[in-house]
């Protein structure tokens, strides 16, 4: 009779204690201040006092008539942002990782917004779609001038028709799409390039390429971008707040900019339990999505 041979524990070469320093500032800036929102948020405070109301905050904040076009609104505003830039990012690594001059140059370009001020490029963009005075509509009625169309420049901040969150969020994918495409860019870098040589010799095509091997490879990338750009559109508020102040009316309200006029008010028991709503919010949309790709990568 054999003796089976217990596994032995493969012995991580790393201590715990490498950990500490990271684990440390994740509990002190993350979880201590969600605890802490969680409690607040069933609260009516101030900075000098505060009293329990249990879930009034929840019933109240409910009640609230913006609420529902600041649901719609996050939602579309992730859906718009988060899928242009999954296109474009793609888009753009493919192009700036093949036979291209001054590829070093072009990458700059891309990349230059993301390391710009979000206020800054929020109001450098209010100015330059503005209706009457914007360099956009005066060059929308010079080149109608040009062709014989007498043409006026539309307000893409303030016509209720235009839907100025779209303005918002294209003025969004053009500040992140560089993140998503050096993303895109180390998700390229992986593919070996013996695939894309065997696909050569059985006669396919780029079109075969790019469907056969570089969309299922890139797929952590995608995923990556997807989740990353969904996170950050769904809790979107600085340009926003920069460009529409939530207007006209309510039409670019997304629920972080509901949560700072609840702060305005002086509503910080409403605010903050706005703000755990959000965190549910964003949790529901993003947890199937991540389940999403995290089963199919291990399927694949």
């Amino acid at each position: 009779m054999t003796k089976s041979k217990s596994k032995k524990k493969i012995k991580s070469p790393y201590s715990y204690r490498l950990a500490a320093p990271v684990g440390i500032i994740f509990l002190v800036f993350f979880i201590i201040p969600t605890i802490v929102s969680f409690f607040f948020s069933m609260t009516r405070w101030t900075l000098f006092d505060w009293e329990f109301i249990g879930f009034e905050n929840f019933i109240q904040y409910f009640k609230e008539a913006s609420l529902a076009i600041g649901f719609k609104n996050t939602l579309i505003y992730g859906v718009v942002t988060s899928g242009l830039k999954v296109i474009i990012g793609l888009a753009l690594a493919l192009l700036l990782t093949g036979r291209l001059r001054a590829k070093g140059f072009l990458r700059s370009v891309v990349y230059f917004p993301v390391l710009v001020s979000t206020i800054g490029v929020g109001f450098t963009f209010s100015v330059l779609m503005d209706p009457n005075y914007g360099v956009i509509n005066k060059a929308i009625v010079s080149l109608g001038k040009s062709i014989g169309w007498e043409t006026y420049g539309p307000g893409w901040l303030v016509d209720p028709n235009l839907l100025p969150l779209f303005s918002v969020a294209f003025v969004d994918v053009w500040k992140g799409v560089g993140m998503a495409t050096v993303i895109f860019m180390a998700g390229l870098a992986t593919i070996p390039r013996e695939y894309y040589e065997a696909l050569e010799v059985d006669g396919g095509g780029a079109w075969d390429k790019f469907k056969n091997i570089t969309l299922p490879l890139v797929q952590p990338a995608t995923a990556a971008v997807v989740i990353l750009s969904f996170i950050g559109g769904l809790r979107s508020f600085d340009l926003i707040w920069a460009m529409t102040n939530g207007g006209p009316g309510f039409l670019s309200d997304v629920i972080a900019s509901i949560n700072y006029k609840q702060y305005q008010a002086g509503f910080y028991g409403l605010a903050t339990a706005g703000n755990v709503i959000l965190l549910f919010f964003v949790l529901a949309i993003t947890g199937p999505i991540y389940w999403y790709f995290n089963r199919k990568e291990q399927e694949a």
